[in-house]
């Protein structure tokens, strides 16, 4: 690790936190969307998932900026899209203008989604890949958590009726500083490479990495083995196990009911009871939660490994959320409701959401890198606005069920990570594809993936 490394890929995951903060901003400003435009349990949820529209389009065809222009570059375009994203939400001047701009930013966190782990990785060594992919997802949580204090903060001042648009409209001085920030950070050594520009990837590994002679003749080897190839094709049927684990890892992330819970989290307080302030108060401590068991993912992915983390984080979520649908079942010890979901929000962080887009990232071959990586995110963003947007209204009839089928889902995940997802920590990024493209998805291989 040095200090050229850790920059670049802070800098990076700075997208993170900007996708986490628009994720979750919304959640502070349901309650005055609804009253605001007289939103239904139907439009409420479309408004929530209007966002996640743009960035299901995003995510998916990311790859195309970001193979042409570099990742570095595409980032860019995103940063700009983020700032026109937060200035048009604070001045929308009707329900259809609103949801214009979601859709704008849903864009960008889409394609960030996608690039920002994807040029991490890349960069990485991989050794330090683990953390270093994982401090985007740090950065995502962190984002949270500033947007549940933005909105805590701006509730405080009362401002009556515009409460809102200051809520959606402040990440524009964020966004803004990302964008100037990408100045001061290299292109991705493998998309130079891509370029022909060989000296100049050579000149980034050696501040990365010191000695990068095997690595710029690994990522050579992989690009020409792709050239003579014509271009390789991402659904063939060698990549079935990396499209398997790419869609799966995204869906069940999304199965687990986490956006769910960050975009509705005063929603769900105030079902059980609890006032505005009140619940923007334990948002906060849900957002730290979150923050503080995503470094403990950080720290021990590359130490535990990807497949363990997600084992038992599969048990300890269905366990938390089995235990609040009860509450909501039998209306009665509501005051469980805050301690239940922050140890669901636990076992997330250091499962799930220290895993998600690192295993995205590592399971591709250099090939098809950028199209499998958009796969994963569309799988995830997909899944993530079908929920954010049927889940007011199946809340709405109870608020139990959500709750019992998201358990149900991570009993289902576990089963699926036991005997099908071989572990990656530790595995240079070419080794991963002379390996998983030979495999099939098998209990055997899973035990005797190395």
């Amino acid at each position: 690790m040095n200090r050229f490394l850790i920059k670049s890929s802070v800098v990076a995951a700075l997208g993170g936190l900007l996708f986490g903060f628009d994720t979750a901003v919304i959640s502070g400003a349901v309650s005055d969307l609804v009253s605001g435009f007289n939103l239904t349990a139907e439009s409420l949820g479309f408004t929530v998932s209007s966002a996640l529209l743009g960035t299901i389009i995003g995510a998916l065809f990311a790859s195309i900026p970001g193979e042409r222009y570099g990742r570095r570059d595409s980032l860019r375009g995103l940063a700009v899209l983020y700032f026109v994203s937060s200035v048009g939400c604070a001045v929308a001047w009707d329900w259809h203008s609103l949801l214009l701009f979601r859709v704008v930013g849903g864009l960008a966190i889409g394609g960030s989604s996608v690039l920002g782990p994807m040029y991490i990785a890349e960069i990485a060594p991989a050794r330090r890949r683990g953390w270093l992919v994982g401090f985007f997802q740090f950065n995502i949580v962190l984002g949270i958590l500033l947007a549940y204090f933005s909105n805590y903060v701006i509730n405080s001042f009362n401002l009556g009726i515009s409460e809102w648009r200051w809520m959606l409209g402040v990440a524009a001085g964020p966004a803004a500083f990302f964008f100037m920030m990408l100045f001061a950070i290299p292109r991705s050594p493998r998309w130079l490479i891509k370029q022909g520009r060989i000296d100049d990837a050579r000149n980034v590994l050696r501040l990365t990495e010191g000695d990068c002679e095997d690595e710029v003749s690994s990522i050579i080897y992989s690009i020409k083995i792709e050239r003579e190839s014509g271009g390789e094709s991402l659904f063939v049927r060698q990549h079935r196990l990396p499209i398997f684990l790419a869609i799966s890892v995204g869906a069940f992330n999304q199965l687990s009911g986490i956006n769910a819970v960050l975009y509705y989290l005063n929603y769900i307080f105030a079902s059980a009871g609890f006032g505005a302030v009140s619940s923007s108060q334990q948002a906060i401590l849900v957002g730290a939660t979150l923050l503080v068991f995503t470094v403990v993912g950080m720290v021990t992915i590359d130490l535990l490994g990807r497949r363990l983390l997600l084992l038992v984080g599969s048990l300890g979520t269905a366990a938390c959320l089995f235990g609040v649908a009860l509450i909501f079942s039998v209306h009665k010890h509501e005051g469980l409701l805050l301690w239940l979901l922050m140890a669901f929000i636990a076992f997330f962080a250091v499962s799930q959401g220290a895993v998600i887009w690192v295993y995205i990232s590592e399971v591709f071959p250099n090939s098809v890198r950028a199209k499998g990586q958009s796969l994963g995110s569309f799988s995830h963003w997909t899944m993530n606005a079908l929920i954010s947007m049927l889940f007011p209204m199946v809340a709405a009839v109870s608020g139990a069920y959500p709750f019992y089928f998201f358990g149900a889902m991570m009993i289902m995940q576990f089963l699926v990570v036991l005997y099908l997802y071989p572990e990656t920590k530790g595995v240079p990024l070419e080794e991963l594809q002379r390996q998983l493209v030979q495999r099939r998805a098998t209990p055997e291989h899973v035990r005797d993936f190395k």
